[in-house]
This record gives structure tokens, sequence and C-alpha cells, in this order.
């Protein structure tokens, strides 16, 4: 309106990915697939359109960052108060209302677009299920468990969005993927939070290639014209602010807690991941004892992960109802009890240094009071911890790795140039680490 030129992707451009009836347009248009979602601006029609999805529901203010406000919500009581809060933080705007996926793996894409050609910078596959923050996930780069179909299906959508929206400079992509169907979660035509991580995982200065980019230089200029696929593998780490703020809940999910993040980068996943948690601060324990307490809805999918720390000689510690499920399944566990059962409790172990892994994982904000107390306890006392499923495999995963042989740091620019002639190199990577995987989530 004032006349000013606005370099890079166009205002309407960004209007068309944010406003949630426009954007349809493009999902229609393109055929691609997106949660069941609505929208709406009071309190009365958002009990209808989450009625009509089917909790749960992913609900959130529009036109915010961080996943401010965001949650998922199990019925209509949680759904009353959520809209209580959420209308005032974006007043005047409507409130988004989405099929929460469950137990779907949450992919996010940076790409870089000249207008005419597109460049999938990076595709990185959260390690977390969706429902965590982006900002939050652990995620790894080149992806582990998805097929090269699905991941070829990921780079021509990304391309052709990017052509759809005329977008000019950076892009950001969420993706969800269930039962092996691709949805679009959410299109950001900017820079996204993941593009220094990428761009340290892949040697490619992305920033200021999309800032020639917005200035006028197409990506064949810039020699920039197809994807990297990096032999080595980078695992992006969240780092918390969580010991400067001990009564905050460090259980994660829709709305983003995290203030930084580190990298691991190796030729194998699990040492990658391994390095990731050092660098985010937390010891890393090769033998000891986890302790494991997760939500009835969560009792069998916890199995193979305890089975996995027998298997590498950890002692397994639970409260009752886990540690009975685990016994019944044929784990060796060890019963440990509730804060209200007596001494000694599991704060106790984790305050004497018995316990030097935990994991506990409950649902929303269904958390009990022993829970919060274990999860604070952890921070206190500097434990390894994981709240989710996935984060817990990973941890499995990476003590295999870290003691099946030496490990080695080395710089950047050392993986950058093994990685020359990275096509099938990478490829190659690619297919065994997701052979390796696949499944185990």
């Amino acid at each position: 309106a004032a006349g000013a030129r606005i370099l890079g992707t166009s205002p309407d451009a960004i209007d068309r990915a944010e406003n949630r009836e426009r954007f349809q347009e493009i999902v229609r248009r393109l055929e691609l697939n997106q949660p069941e979602n609505d929208t709406a601006m009071d309190v009365g029609k958002a009990l209808a359109a989450a009625r009509r999805i089917g909790y749960p529901v992913l609900v959130r203010p529009s036109y915010v960052l961080g996943g401010r406000s965001m949650e998922i919500v199990y019925d209509d009581e949680n759904l009353k108060a959520f809209m209580a809060r959420a209308l005032e933080v974006s007043p005047g705007h409507p409130i988004l209302i989405d099929k929460f996926l469950d137990d779907a793996i949450e992919v996010d894409v940076d790409a870089l677009s000249d207008g005419t050609t597109t460049v999938v910078a990076g595709i990185m596959e959260h390690i977390e299920a969706a429902g965590i923050h982006s900002g939050d996930s652990a995620c790894v780069l080149p992806p582990m468990t998805l097929s090269k179909a699905l991941v070829k299906t990921i780079e021509t959508q990304t391309k052709r969005i990017a052509a759809e929206l005329g977008v000019i400079g950076l892009m950001n992509i969420q993706y969800a993927v269930k039962d092996g169907v691709l949805y679009v979660l959410e299109v950001n035509p900017r820079a996204s939070r993941t593009v220094p991580f990428v761009s340290k995982a892949v040697g490619v200065p992305l920033a200021k290639l999309a800032t020639k980019v917005m200035l006028g230089k197409s990506l064949k200029d810039l020699k920039f014209t197809k994807r990297i696929h990096p032999a080595h593998i980078a695992v992006k780490e969240a780092v918390f602010p969580f010991s400067r703020f001990p009564n905050v809940d460090i259980l994660l999910g829709p709305e983003m807690k995290s203030t930084g993040e580190v990298m691991g980068i190796d030729r194998s996943f699990g040492v990658a991941f391994a390095k990731s948690q050092m660098a985010a601060g937390f010891p890393f324990p090769v033998a000891g004892r986890v302790f494991i307490s997760v939500h009835d809805l969560y009792k069998d999918r916890i199995v193979p992960v305890a089975r996995q720390f027998q298997a590498l000689g950890f002692r397994i510690s639970a409260t009752r109802g886990t540690a009975a499920h685990l016994n019944r399944q044929g784990v060796r566990v060890e019963t440990v009890c509730k804060l209200s059962e007596g001494r000694p409790h599991v704060v106790d172990l984790i305050k004497n240094g018995d316990i030097q892994i935990v994991i506990n994982v409950s649902v929303g904000r269904l958390s009990t009071r022993d829970a919060v107390q274990i999860r604070r306890s952890t921070l206190l006392y500097n434990i390894l911890y994981t709240t989710t499923l996935a984060g817990a495999w990973a941890l499995g995963e990476a003590v295999k790795a870290m003691r099946a042989g030496p490990w080695d740091v080395a710089p950047l620019q050392e993986y950058h140039k093994a990685d020359v002639g990275r096509g099938a190199k990478g490829n190659e990577a690619n297919a065994g680490a997701r052979q390796r995987t696949r499944g185990k989530r």
C-alpha cells in the first residue's frame, strides 16, 4: 500500500499459504492430501467442527509462530478451555481445527526456488511422532525410515507447491506420513529455523543463496540445481531452558518450548544421535539402570524398547502397572514405589544416582503428580530422559552403536569432502539405514 518494493516471495503468496480457505484451494487444485480440518470464530462452531471431524483434534490460533497456544484436545471440555485462551491470543482471526494424525511420522522439508527452478535442500524425518512441535522434535537428515518412492513423492509435491505459490527464496513444508499416505500439514514460504541445520548438514550456504535469488539471480547462475545426498547422517536435537525454569513441565507437545538446538553428525544414526545428546549437555550412559513409566495406551508399544535395553545389559525399573505388564511379556523388571507408596520411591533413586535413563511417557495434559515430579527430578539431577516412545527407541539405538566400537569427532569440512560424488554414495547409505531401522518405531 505504501509503494515499497517487496523482495522475494510476494505478500499475496504468503497469505495464500497462511489463509486456511485460500490454501485449501491450492490443495484441491494440486490434488494433495490434507488432514480433515475446519475453522471457527466461537466456541459453538468449534465444538460442532471437532465433533464432525472426530477427536482428537489439533487446535491453534491462526497467524501465530512457534506453535503458540497450539494444543491437542481429546474432548469437549478440553476444547472449551482451549477456546477461551486462544480467542485472546489471536482476536479477530479464526481458530484452526485439524484432525490429529496420531502416531504419524512428521517430515520437515526446506527448499529454495527462483520462481522457475525449485531445489529441495533437505528432507528431515522427525524422531518424535507428529504432535510434538517441529522446533522441539529431534530430526534426522537424510530420512531413515521413508521409502525411496515416498521421498520422491515428497520432492515432487514440494516443487509443485513452490511453483503454484510463485516462491522466490526459501520455503518450508511440514508433511505427515500416516499408514503410507502423505499429508500436507502446513506450508511456510519463508526461511525456517531448520535452515542453519540443513546448511551445515549438506554443506550449502542456503541463506546466502536465497539472498542472491531474492536479488534476481537464478539457481542455475548459482550452480545449485539438484538435491544433495550426503553420505553421512546428521541429527538435530533441541535444547531446552528447563534447568532455568524448574517448575515448568518438560513434557513436550505442539507448543514450542526449546530455545536452541545442536547437531550430531556421524556415519551411523546411533552415534550421530548420541553425539546430539551429549552436545545438548546430557551425560550419555552405556550401562546402568533405566526407569520406565508409561501411560496405559503405550504399555504394549514400550515392550520392544524395554527388551532392547535389557539385551544391552541395563537393569529395568518401573512403577507397579508398567512393571507388571513388562514382566508378563518376559522382561525382567524391578518394581519401584510411586511417591505415594512409600520409600525409597523413584525420585529417591534419581537423587541417589541409581538411575541413568528415564523414559516417562504421558498423554497430553493428563499427567499425574508422580509423572511431573519424576520429570522435574531428571532436570535437577541432569539425568538423560525422554518423554516419547520414538525418543526411547532412538536412545536404545544410540547406546547400541556407542558400545559397538570407538567413535570419533571430525570437522564438518571432512564430512563434506567425503561427500564428493554424493549422489550414489548417499543413496546407498540411505537405503542401508532404512533397511536397518524399518518398522522399529
